[in-house]
């Protein structure tokens, strides 16, 4: 008794300075080995079970770890003590006693100090770092939980990964292969001598801290919540330095994640942006921002359905349903060389055909191909540019792949060869689903892909009916998918692709024969996914394909489509880690609202941590009727998007729709965007070879500057442009920050000097602001209606001199459609710079 009262005075003692009341009101940091909180022993008796109760009642709200995420349980004290863990009410107003746990909300039954984890047995040096074997004594409350798992500590570096940069670690079952995602990821030969970081293994219970050898700032810490590995419930949590989250796609929300009790989904999805839903792509990775501007990423290497929970505290803890714990950390130190060192990793993006980056037009209601056809003519007419037309499912016959509406749709090869015959292109679109109804011999896609084997047992339900789905891990699949691309081509001479429903989509839940009832189909823990099941709208989880179960394949379908699509320009619905590489991203079926023309920043600015620079969003939104201001002003935005295009499904809303006044405000913004083409192109260039973004943060120029963290109404591109839109409905001017220093005008060339302050800004109908920071020199060209005509015009340079009179810029230019000029030396790359100035003329500017 004595020992355990002695034990209780302890816990209390360590609670009081883990209180984050009692250090300037800041959360407790657990130091390696310890949760917030000693371990305790268990006992058998009244006093235990009190001394126990006393424990739970110390762990701040805060740094309450969920031991109960089941959805749709109403979580009893009964429930909760089943699971050796404890069960306090939260004292906010928020929680009710009726909430089911695993929603957002202060968990009510969370983990003890001593709940069961792994401890260290063996530690031993590598080539690269560090194994260790882990062991379990007491299996938890989830099934098929492995007692002896292997940890694997790569301490890696090269030239690549930005020397010292990098940290990985990879965790596994000795006894039993499990799925790990095949994408390919460099393999580093040398163990760095003198990282960046300093890394602190606790051996009982094990668990890892990370921190920054400059600052001391704490990275990674999993002491702090016990790690779960069982058959199919992976679980570890870390403490973060930080409140500023960023990345974690695809989810519609700010730019800046909220870390108040804040749960993310991934598990590829088709549904229109939604709040707290799970999109059409995963991306298991966030960047942080630290104390001092300093920035590191981290990202979890795994396919599977997931949750990832921030909490207050700040924490985060990841949550999947199966494969391995394979996880990445990027030191930076800022921002922009974390996305570097993630995009080394997982791929750097290519590098778009030059006519991918004009203005592109498309909608789901163009009944005949000579109605598209007068909608080019009618651009052309005034003279607004267009580079691309599209076709949605309107052109297929019976909405069938690799078909063209022979009677509506007759003149499609007649369109195409006039819009090349103006330098303009030609983009369709492609669903994944091949009709598997139609008469023996009458279809070759489906009679083809029977023919070689192909997988095609599962049939769902799309667009034209009954359909099979094609298994792009199959490199057969491939294969035939090429064959399909080559046929349609000498019929319809497309230029690019645009692949949907590609999550995969499906109209029914599972197949038309319904999924089997088995742990994979309803496993143990569901992760937050829009529907509560896994088949929701998808395939059967339990769905077989090449390289693995759909389980396990599921968010990779898009990234592997567009692997099988490869061509000069393809967008994508569906993406994965490393899609970049493969295609571009729009995001989604969009609504005509002021909401979702603001949401467009932070997706696109998301995307481009993603390393998915060529993104944007539905010019003017693609469901429900647009208004004309709204439209103005998107397609003011939009011009500023790294991809642009008009897209929607109900009436007509390109330019030649509107007013005279709106048409006009909408041309003038689509020239500027043609006239800052080299600028936008050399942006490509540096993020197809350095791994940088194209539309950025403000924070990632100015990562000291606190202020600018969360600000996702206007955003940059590269390091010298400024954009500030007007967002919001029946103004003229908008409110923008501008970091500390000098910030020219575009079109008037006059001077801002600011401290780091909001500005307001006049903003007429027919003007986006857009300012240029000082040390830079951009190229410009004459616009016109195709980038091809506006290569050939002129170039310009508009320079924006610094306070000690000098300025920088580049230009990278090619030919615009040859493949890979960088990797064979067939392009150009100049550096533009001034040194110095007469200093009456800055001083002009200054005071003027």
């Amino acid at each position: 008794l004595l020992l355990v009262l002695c034990g209780a005075w302890l816990l209390g003692a360590v609670f009081w300075l883990h209180n984050p009341n009692q250090q300037e009101h800041k959360p407790p940091l657990p130091a390696p080995g310890q949760t917030p909180g000693p371990k305790v022993q268990s006992a058998a008796n009244d006093t235990a079970a009190s001394f126990r109760s006393e424990a739970c009642s110390l762990i701040p709200e805060a740094w309450r770890f969920d031991c109960y995420p089941e959805r749709g349980v109403v979580v009893t004290r009964e429930l909760c003590e089943a699971r050796n863990c404890c069960f306090i009410p939260a004292s906010t107003a928020s929680s009710s006693a009726s909430r089911p746990s695993g929603k957002n909300g202060i968990p009510w039954c969370f983990y003890p100090p001593e709940f069961p984890s792994y401890s260290v047995v063996s530690l031993n040096d590598t080539l690269l770092g560090q194994k260790a074997t882990l062991v379990k004594e007491v299996k938890t409350y989830y099934p098929g939980d492995i007692l002896t798992v292997e940890v694997e500590m790569r301490y890696e570096t090269d030239k690549r990964l930005l020397n010292h940069k990098l940290f990985s670690i990879k965790i596994t079952d000795p006894s039993s292969s499990r799925f790990e995602v095949p994408i390919s990821v460099p393999t580093v030969a040398n163990k760095t001598e003198s990282p960046d970081y300093i890394i602190e293994l606790s051996k009982q219970p094990f668990g890892l801290v990370v921190k920054r050898r400059s600052t001391g700032a704490v990275l990674l810490n999993t002491t702090v919540a016990p790690l779960f590995y069982a058959d199919q419930f992976l679980q570890f949590s870390t403490s973060l330095p930080t409140q500023f989250i960023y990345g974690l796609g695809e989810h519609r929300s700010t730019f800046l994640h909220d870390v108040h009790w804040n749960t993310l989904t991934m598990w590829a999805r088709d549904v229109p942006p939604t709040e707290q839903t799970n999109l059409y792509g995963a991306h298991p990775f966030y960047l942080a921002m630290e104390d001092g501007g300093n920035a590191h990423g981290f990202f979890l290497l795994n396919s599977n359905a997931m949750d990832v929970v921030l909490q207050p505290a700040p924490a985060l803890t990841w949550r999947t349903i199966g494969g391995i714990l394979d996880f990445y950390i990027f030191l930076g130190p800022d921002p922009g060389s974390v996305v570097q060192q993630y995009v080394d990793v997982v791929g750097y993006p290519a590098m778009p055909v030059y006519w991918a980056l004009g203005y592109h037009l498309c909608r789901w209601g163009y009944d005949t191909s000579n109605s598209t056809w007068e909608v080019v003519k009618s651009m052309r007419n005034y003279g607004i540019p267009q580079d691309v037309q599209w076709n949605d499912i309107d052109y297929m016959d019976k909405f069938m792949d690799f078909t063209y509406e022979s009677k509506k749709f007759d003149t499609l090869p007649d369109l195409v060869r006039d819009l090349h015959a103006h330098n303009q292109r030609y983009v369709m679109i492609l669903d994944p689903g091949i009709s598997s109804t139609q008469p023996e011999g009458s279809y070759w896609p489906f009679d083809e892909g029977v023919k070689r084997g192909l997988t095609h047992s599962i049939i769902w339900v799309v667009w034209p009916g009954l359909t099979a789905y094609p298994d792009f891990s199959d490199e057969v699949t491939h294969e035939w998918w090429y064959d399909n691309l080559k046929m349609f081509h000498n019929k319809v001479a497309f230029d690019g692709l645009w692949i949907d429903m590609n999550e995969p989509s499906n109209f029914l839940d599972g197949s038309t024969s319904g999924c089997p009832s088995n742990n994979l189909e309803n496993p143990p823990y569901t992760p937050g996914v829009l529907g509560g099941l896994l088949r929701a709208k998808t395939l059967c989880a339990t769905a077989q394909q090449k390289q693995s179960i759909h389980y396990n394949m599921h968010s990779l379908y898009g990234l592997m489509e567009a692997k099988a699509s490869a061509r000069p320009f393809v967008i994508s619905r569906s993406t994965f880690p490393s899609q970049g590489m493969y295609s571009g991203h729009w995001l989604g079926d969009n609504r005509s609202q002021w909401k979702d023309l603001y949401t467009s920043i932070a997706g696109m600015l998301t995307f481009n941590l993603l390393g998915i620079p060529l993104v944007g969003a539905d010019v003017c939104g693609f469901s429900e009727e647009t208004q004309e201001e709204l439209c103005v002003r998107w397609t003011q935005l939009g011009a500023f998007y790294p991809f642009t295009r008009n897209h929607n499904a109900i009436s007509p809303q390109d330019p030649t729709a509107f007013s005279p006044l709106a048409r006009t405000a909408m041309k003038e913004a689509l020239l500027l965007r043609y006239s800052l083409f080299p600028v936008l192109y050399t942006l490509f260039h540096h993020a197809h070879v350095h791994g940088h973004t194209v539309a950025r943060p403000i924070m990632f120029e100015f990562p000291k500057d606190v202020k600018a963290y969360g600000i996702d109404k206007q955003f940059m591109w590269g390091k010298s442009l400024l954009v500030t839109p007007v967002l919001d409905p029946g103004v003229d001017y908008v409110d923008g920050y501008f970091p500390e220093g000098l910030w020219y005008d575009y079109y008037t060339g006059d001077c801002v000097t600011s401290k780091g302050e909001e500005l307001r800004l006049n903003a007429p109908l027919d003007k986006i602001n857009l300012h240029l920071r000082e040390g830079s020199i951009v190229p410009t060209q004459a616009p016109n209606l195709t980038l091809w005509v506006s290569t050939g015009q002129p170039l310009h340079l508009v320079s924006a001199l610094s306070q000690d009179g000098s300025a920088s810029g580049d230009l990278f230019w090619d030919d615009g459609e040859t493949i890979d000029t960088y990797e064979t030396n067939q392009y150009a790359y100049i550096i533009f710079s001034i040194a110095q100035v007469l200093s009456f003329m800055f001083l002009f500017c200054l005071f003027v």
